[in-house]
């Protein structure tokens, strides 16, 4: 029998149908990597299942212990709040225990370079290539310092320039826009400029990078059902149940 939690994937929910998609193809490739874990899917809105939906039907199947994984790249509200309230009041018989949030991780960076690369750039244009990280935004003080401080550590893996840059209307001032992103990365003499979308699937926020990187030479995918996207989440996950372990034993 298999007694490892079940991983409960929560994702944000889009009205845009890419965006269920997309997490269903990560799921997938979770699956694929891991067949001995049971990986169900829930949603904070607009998409369903729902979150508590899912829970509710775990506690009624038996199941005992969840790890919990938020879909997400930063601890912004969601994480810190939506998600933690909704655990909260799961059916009581379930053990459910909250994994980290995917990002910062070096495979996040890896799969933002192999986004490049896909989209036409090389190992060899590093050097003289500015490269606009373009998230979503949040109002989130510790995500902001996160994107911030990801796009000064890719900065010194070789790229002329890293800025980061924010899609959403309510991120806070002193982040520029995509557009205002590419512009300064034009301006400081990069011989070309990229844009890479730090956004998990394709909706409104992404659309809008999209827009604003009208004027770079190169605009990524995002990272979507990425390889290293999917280690992440299974690295989260064991992370997560390795305390569950050590209290069955105890």
């Amino acid at each position: 029998m298999n007694h490892k939690p079940v991983l409960l994937v929560i994702a944000h929910g889009s009205r845009d149908p890419r965006h269920a998609a997309t997490v269903h193809a990560l799921v997938r490739r979770v699956r694929v990597l891991r067949p001995d874990v049971r990986v169900e899917t829930g949603f904070l809105d607009f998409n369903v299942p729902s979150v508590r939906g899912v829970l509710e039907s775990l506690a009624v199947q038996g199941v005992r212990d969840v790890v919990a994984l938020p879909l997400l790249l930063t601890r912004a509200f969601h994480a810190k709040a939506d998600i933690p309230a909704i655990l909260a009041d799961a059916p009581p018989q379930l053990r459910i225990h909250q994994a980290e949030v995917l990002g910062p991780s070096p495979l996040l960076l890896a799969a933002l370079e192999r986004r490049l690369y896909e989209a036409g750039l090389t190992p060899a244009d590093k050097s003289s290539t500015g490269v606009v990280l373009a998230s979503a935004g949040s109002t989130d003080p510790e995500a902001i310092a996160v994107i911030a401080e990801i796009a000064r550590e890719w900065r010194h893996t070789g790229w002329c320039a890293v800025r980061p840059a924010f899609a959403s209307a309510g991120s806070p001032a002193g982040f520029p826009s995509t557009e205002d992103a590419v512009r300064e990365l034009r301006a400081l003499g990069c011989s070309r400029v990229a844009v890479a979308p730090y956004v998990l699937a394709p909706g409104r926020l992404p659309d809008r990078i999209a827009r604003g990187a009208a004027e770079a030479d190169v605009l990524a995918d995002v990272l979507g059902p990425a390889l290293e996207v999917a280690r992440v989440v299974l690295e989260r996950y064991e992370a997560a149940r390795a305390p569950m372990l050590t209290a069955v034993s105890a």
